[in-house]
């Protein structure tokens, strides 16, 4: 999904599944809403400054190379509160397995910079999850 929207090289997403009470408080928090929610998106707007204590930041062990490699992409978090999903699925996407397809792809289209404030917004970005969804993700008792 992430190559099908331009993403290339090596990426880091962090997919959290969270209960009611940890996103209905990231909600509250990070969004000013009340209440738990199914799907949260925190993209990573700027590159963290490397300290040189991280294990990633290399080192003069076995196997270590003066020449650097190329870090991954961090693109965010995405947090699934597989409680409200289980809830809204039959109503949603259909089935508890395409409700957490769904939540995975619209949190990562978040993280690419797709938004649904505004009507024409939303439109492209459920038109897109659909074409996502279809191309990745075999819907339950689906054959092909």
């Amino acid at each position: 999904m992430l190559a099908d929207q331009g993403v290339r090289g090596e990426t880091e997403v962090s997919l959290l599944f969270v209960d009611e009470s940890a996103i209905a408080d990231l909600n509250a928090r990070f969004l000013g809403n009340d209440g738990p929610t199914d799907v949260l998106a925190f993209p990573i707007d700027e590159e963290p400054a490397d300290s040189g204590r991280s294990p990633d930041s290399g080192g003069t062990g076995p196997g270590f190379s003066a020449e650097p490699e190329e870090p991954p992409t961090l693109l965010g978090d995405v947090v699934i509160c597989p409680a409200v999903a289980h809830r809204n699925a039959p109503d949603h996407a259909g089935t508890y397995d395409d409700e957490i397809a769904l939540l995975v792809v619209h949190g990562l289209l978040h993280l690419l910079g797709l938004d649904h404030e505004d009507p024409d917004e939303a439109e492209a970005m459920e038109a897109k999850e659909r074409d996502l969804l279809a191309r990745h993700h075999q819907v339950r008792g689906d054959p092909s």
